[in-house]
């Protein structure tokens, strides 16, 4: 669905933009990625929104297919890329799983501070990024998706998130169009 309008509380969520991640092979450039979220961070700190910057830190527990790296994850794997700017009032939150929402405080932290509405952006389009999406959909924010300001490793489960999955959690556009639908919504504050 395309951008029609964004909640006067809504919140930025970047997803997994950290060091380990950042030097994977990826469908689309990651500091065009980089790029993007930080024009959305700009934007949504100018209008003293909340922004929450998630890390992944380890993987849930249960058996799967596909093996599992073993030990300690390197130095500084979790690290916030410094680009983003992270601030003192920003929520930061860690997971185990692939979206922010399980296993952590974050819909409460969202709640208490008035959300209805989230932006989502980051790494990995089929896992993290649409995991949150889902999460945030079910947990019954309205939730926008910036189609532009994420990639993935695998081409497929980029192309089929976006084509497929996204248009059904919420609305999806370009990072310049959810800031030009931003500055809008939030004209008021700037006369």
């Amino acid at each position: 669905m395309a951008l029609t309008m964004l909640d006067p509380i809504s919140a930025l969520i970047i997803v997994d933009l950290q060091s380990g991640i950042a030097g994977s092979p990826l469908v689309h450039s990651i500091d065009e990625v980089v790029t993007r979220a930080c024009d959305l961070i700009a934007a949504f700190r100018r209008h003293r929104l909340p922004i929450v910057l998630v890390n992944v830190d380890g993987v849930a527990p249960g058996r799967t297919e596909r093996p599992r790296r073993a030990g300690q994850l390197p130095e500084g794997w979790t690290d916030f890329l410094p680009e983003l700017g992270r601030q003192p009032d920003d929520i930061v939150v860690t997971k185990r799983t692939w979206g922010a929402f399980a296993s952590t405080d974050l819909e409460g932290q969202l709640r208490s501070r008035g959300v209805t509405q989230v932006v989502i952006a980051g790494v990995a389009t089929g896992t993290g990024v649409e995991s949150t999406a889902r999460q945030a959909f079910e947990a019954g924010f309205n939730v926008t998706l910036a189609l532009d300001a994420m990639t993935d490793a695998r081409p497929s489960a980029h192309d089929y998130s976006i084509a497929n999955v996204f248009p059904r959690l919420g609305e999806t556009g370009s990072t310049q169009a959810i800031i030009d639908l931003l500055e809008r919504t939030h004209a008021h504050e700037l006369a």
